[in-house]
């Protein structure tokens, strides 16, 4: 064990990382097992070879690779190794975002815990997943809700798991949001008060310290955001097969379940999670800020939820 690395603990799992992680709650548990390392490794002459074969990224069932011209070469391996290789002259803060990203979203389902691309709020003691594509307002709406008091589980990567009586849970991932400026301008918070995720890029780090939930937490629903053309917000009960669809697009990262041999497994886990949950539409107009009216529709959904179980 190197004396310099640093121990974290994110998704519910004890990572030790030879580079500063700064994002990541810190760990004192040293001496317990290590879930995963990250490492630096000359992986130049293993990605060559590789790469003969393909041109954006190498998967088998052990072993993903890829690489990000004039970055880094990453290397994801069993589940339990991330190793990194930087071109000379790389910004370290760029290659953390593709560890705790690309890279933390293929370990995951290495590992056979379920990656979702979105962000999950504490909501009366249970986790609510917000998904969509790149864009769609999941950060923006998870920020509403912290406005209200609530507290953020995840931002980005959602991990779940199932319980020993397959009750999907929710792990806590890292308290921090990642924000474009549009959205702080409307939340009236100042962009210089944060560090752009990339030089001259129009997204932001947010820290969430005192609003974070570093526990688990059983997941209870899920809400798809999309945009579209309408006047107003909508929301619809999802219901039947369309639920699959919802998981399966979106999955973190879902190229990399076809090569991992992971299609079985992630059918029969859906096939669990879609059991004890309810699945939402929430459709967002184009053309206007409607983060507030979501939240309300999304708070009253819960609690016709709760009110339902509790009769």
């Amino acid at each position: 064990m190197n004396p310099s690395d640093y121990f974290y603990q994110a998704f519910g799992l004890l990572i030790e990382s030879d580079c500063p992680l700064p994002e990541l709650i810190e760990s004192n548990r040293s001496k317990d097992k290590i879930d995963i390392t990250i490492k630096l490794e000359d992986l130049k002459d293993q990605w060559r070879h590789r790469s003969k074969d393909c041109k954006e990224f190498f998967a088998s069932k052990s072993q993903i690779m890829f690489q990000i011209n004039g970055l880094c070469i990453f290397s994801i391996e069993g589940g339990r190794k991330i190793l990194y290789s930087p071109f000379d002259g790389a910004d370290l803060d760029q290659i953390r975002l593709y560890i705790l990203g690309t890279c933390m979203g293929a370990i995951l389902n290495q590992r056979k815990i379920l990656p979702l691309h979105g962000s999950a709020i504490a909501i009366n003691g249970k986790a609510y997943a917000f998904v969509g594509e790149s864009g769609a307002g999941k950060s923006t709406l998870a920020r509403a809700f912290l406005r209200k008091n609530y507290q953020l589980i995840s931002d980005d990567v959602i991990a779940v798991t199932l319980s020993s009586n397959d009750t999907p849970v929710v792990h806590p991932a890292y308290p921090q949001q990642k924000l474009w400026d549009n959205s702080l301008d409307k939340f009236g918070m100042n962009t210089s008060d944060y560090r752009p995720l990339f030089e001259r890029d129009k997204k932001f780090a947010v820290p969430v310290s005192s609003q974070f939930f570093n526990g688990q937490l059983p997941l209870a629903g899920i809400f798809e955001l999309t945009i579209n053309k309408i006047a107003e917000p909508k929301i619809e009960l999802i219901e039947n097969m369309e639920r699959f669809h919802i998981l399966y697009t979106h999955t973190y990262r879902n190229f990399f379940i076809e090569p991992l041999g992971l299609r079985e497994w992630h059918f029969n886990l859906s096939s669990k999670i879609i059991e004890k949950i309810d699945t939402y539409r929430l459709q967002r107009p184009n053309t206007k800020f409607t983060a507030e009216e979501l939240t309300g529709m999304v708070l009253n959904s819960v609690n016709r939820e709760e009110y339902s179980y509790e009769r």
